[in-house]
């Protein structure tokens, strides 16, 4: 699942800034219901109830950084939010295919933004947060080595799993797993339908 925490409690707002439509009302139960149904949820967003003052925003279908051979369509996302909302985050966690990433917009200015999948590390901008020292993960640069054995491919890499993507979400904003454990408000939020201009795109390359 991919997800973005934004510093507000209106839920209609983010919807508005986000750009959906066919906004259906729903709460926790429906709306986590809702993108998790095999049969209904590509293509649903789910914008839950404020919590603690944050709105998270959760669907397969956000655009997670997907490598070189795809546009980025996160990182713009992010900027235009970040216009608006005092902090904007984004968080993925895809074992599947081994995706990860968080990212983290203060007062319209990027602070944080790591991503890695498969292919290697994809975005790696800003200092590590002191959530992501406390795990132990690191990106260790090894250039420049002589007299090495074997490749290391220029970087060796500590590849991070979903457990972390959660305790970094919980030190940021709001950990999606502990939902239970924080005592959320009963309240309502949206189910709404995914743009389409978040739909993955291959970068064109002139031959």
């Amino acid at each position: 699942m991919a997800w973005l925490a934004i510093r507000s409690e209106d839920p209609t707002a983010v919807a508005a800034a986000l750009g959906l439509t066919r906004l259906r009302p729903a709460n926790w139960t429906s709306g986590v219901g809702a993108i998790y149904d095999s049969e209904i949820s590509n293509g649903l967003v789910f914008i839950a109830p404020p919590i603690k003052g944050w709105t998270l925003v959760a669907a397969e279908s956000l655009p997670i950084p997907a490598g070189d051979a795809f546009i980025d369509k996160m990182t713009p996302l992010l900027r235009h939010l970040a216009i608006e909302f005092q902090s904007v985050q984004c968080f993925a966690s895809f074992p599947i295919i081994n995706s990860y990433a968080w990212a983290r917009f203060d007062r319209g200015r990027r602070v944080r933004a790591f991503a890695v999948a498969d292919g290697g590390v994809i975005w790696n901008n800003g200092k590590p947060s002191q959530e992501e020292r406390q795990l132990g993960l690191s990106f260790i640069e090894v250039r420049g080595i002589r007299e090495r054995h074997g490749d290391l491919g220029g970087e060796l890499q500590l590849y991070p799993t979903e457990d972390h993507v959660y305790a970094i979400a919980g030190g940021w904003s709001i950990n999606p797993m502990a939902i239970e454990t924080l005592r959320a408000p009963a309240g309502v939020g949206w189910v709404a339908d995914a743009p389409r201009s978040w739909r993955p795109e291959r970068v064109r390359r002139v031959a």
